[in-house]
């Protein structure tokens, strides 16, 4: 049986869902945490209630509609997204690893980046946002990841390849993260980014600061444009770029949602959900 994977239970990954389980899809739908649709106390401008209904309710109902036709809901992040030999799309946790035929992104819009002085003017000038696209450009030189997750970590020990020192800066954060090996951990709050010649600075509240070639930002969880981008689909601002049908262009990868930019409504959401599942049925049935 085909094995699809969506990542994210909004109201795109659901109804994505639907359609592939009916098809005789095995289905796993990967969430982190709650949905933005979850959090909406009130509906009133969608299809089919007479009466206003909260997001929680729209979307439980959505699960259970879904989890009836045999689709599988697990909590977790993914981390990374890779195609193998086989052209098969393997996707990581922080502890393991599965293989899929397809991946639909529907994550949502991207999440806020953190707030912090210098960041926007340092983007593409040291500061990145994909440690498997920019490692290359830091070979044998410090850097550091912002983030206090396993988005970060994860970050990390792929940068620890390439470079002799990681710090991962959680930015005064909570975080259950420990050094390890040539990853240490600073648990600082951050004032101020800068560029000083070939190096970045990282100037901290109490005065003191840190010199590394290049910034990765891997704060909170990986959004779909972040793990669009691991596989080079293209990506524009915070969204994803598909065609009419939700293809990224990466065989095997779809996104639909939010984070394919456009209307932020259920009701576009839920359709483009159903194209993302109608386009992926047939490039299984076709391969």
């Amino acid at each position: 049986m085909k094995r699809v994977l969506i990542i994210g239970s909004g109201p795109a990954g659901i109804s994505a869902s639907l359609y592939l389980a009916r098809a005789d899809i095995d289905v796993t739908v990967i969430s982190a945490g709650e949905s933005a649709l979850e959090k909406a106390g009130k509906i009133e401008n969608y299809f089919g209630f007479s009466e206003a209904v909260s997001g929680k309710e729209l979307i439980e109902n959505g699960k259970s509609g879904a989890k009836r036709l045999g689709v599988k809901f697990r909590e977790g992040e993914i981390v990374d997204l890779n195609i193998d030999a086989n052209n098969k799309i393997e996707a990581y946790t922080s502890s393991n690893k599965e293989e899929f035929d397809c991946v639909l992104l529907a994550t949502g819009s991207q999440r806020k980046k953190p707030d912090i002085k210098g960041l926007k003017e340092l983007e593409g000038k040291g500061v990145s946002y994909c440690a498997v696209c920019d490692a290359f450009f830091h070979n044998g030189k410090p850097v550091a990841v912002i983030g206090s997750g396993s988005y970060a970590m994860h970050e990390a020990v792929y940068l620890a390849q390439t470079s002799p020192k990681v710090t991962i800066l959680t930015n005064h954060e909570n975080t259950e993260l420990s050094a390890c090996d040539n990853i240490d951990i600073c648990d600082k709050k951050i004032a101020e980014l800068t560029n000083v010649g070939n190096l970045r600075h990282v100037i901290f509240d109490d005065g003191s600061h840190i010199e590394v070639s290049g910034i990765f930002v891997a704060a909170g969880i990986a959004g779909s444009t972040d793990l669009a981008n691991k596989l080079g689909a293209f990506i524009e601002g915070n969204t994803v770029k598909t065609d009419k049908n939700m293809f990224t262009g990466i065989p095997g990868l779809y996104a639909a949602g939010d984070c394919t930019g456009g209307l932020l409504q259920v009701s576009k959401a839920v359709y483009e959900g159903a194209a993302a599942a109608m386009e992926i049925i047939k490039y299984l049935r076709k391969n």
